[in-house]
């Protein structure tokens, strides 16, 4: 990767510090294919130039909560993997994901060029992607799961195994990954008292409880590594 031009840099972090909540000098640095001595005077720059960076030290670099600035436009590029990407999640079985994006990337592309929006158009009635071509949704807990997840909050559900076995659960949700195209969730559940992997669309309700659970240590790497080789029961 080529080191970009300063100007073109510098908007790019702007771009990165207001889309993660913490970011390092040295993810900066390689993502720029710069030396993180760089990154500092970029950041000394920015800081110059009125951008209210907060520096935790040991830890990274911030943008002030509530401060934003307008959206950079979009390259060619940048614009045609947006409809990409689009086009992909729309044969997600999910409801409520494809909705949510569907929305998310309206508002996106309302930020693009004139000259984008009508090419964007064209890109999307000439990209076409294979499997679940009739668009069916099995599941719409999707974007529920996901707000659990980050809050830290129990679940309850209703659950029809793939063995025809229905149980009621309360369970802590830990992660979620994809395989053949099913979405599946990590979760610790409090019947087995353990952890357990559900398929999404086998949830038959979902209630959002308002009790919370202490977040689990374990990372993703570590679930596959002790629990993926032994495919418990759920």
């Amino acid at each position: 990767m080529e080191e970009k031009p300063r100007l073109a840099r510098l908007t790019a972090i702007i771009t990165q510090l207001q889309s993660k909540r913490l970011v390092t000098a040295n993810y900066l640095a390689e993502k720029h294919n710069v030396s993180v001595r760089t990154i500092y005077r970029d950041i000394r720059t920015l800081e110059q130039s009125g951008i209210p960076i907060i520096t935790e030290e040991g830890k990274g670099y911030s943008i002030m909560e509530g401060y934003h600035l307008p959206p950079v436009l979009f390259t060619e590029q940048e614009a045609n993997a947006l409809i990409t990407a689009e086009q992909l999640l729309k044969k997600n079985k999910d409801q409520s994901l494809v909705e949510n994006v569907s929305s998310a990337i309206e508002k996106i592309k309302s930020i693009l060029r004139y000259s984008q929006k009508g090419n964007a158009d064209l890109l999307a009635d000439r990209i076409y992607f294979g499997g679940n071509n009739k668009e069916e949704k099995s599941s719409d807990n999707l974007m529920q799961i996901q707000s659990a997840l980050i809050h830290f909050q129990v679940l309850k559900m209703e659950y029809h195994s793939s063995e025809n076995k229905r149980t009621t659960r309360d369970i802590e949700p830990f992660a979620i990954y994809s395989i053949n195209g099913n979405f599946l969730l990590i979760a610790f559940c409090r019947l087995r008292n353990d952890f357990r992997a559900f398929r999404i669309d086998f949830i038959e309700s979902l209630t959002l409880t308002n009790e919370t659970f202490t977040p689990h240590t374990m990372t993703i790497q570590e679930y596959f590594e002790n629990y993926v080789k032994d495919k418990k029961d759920p």
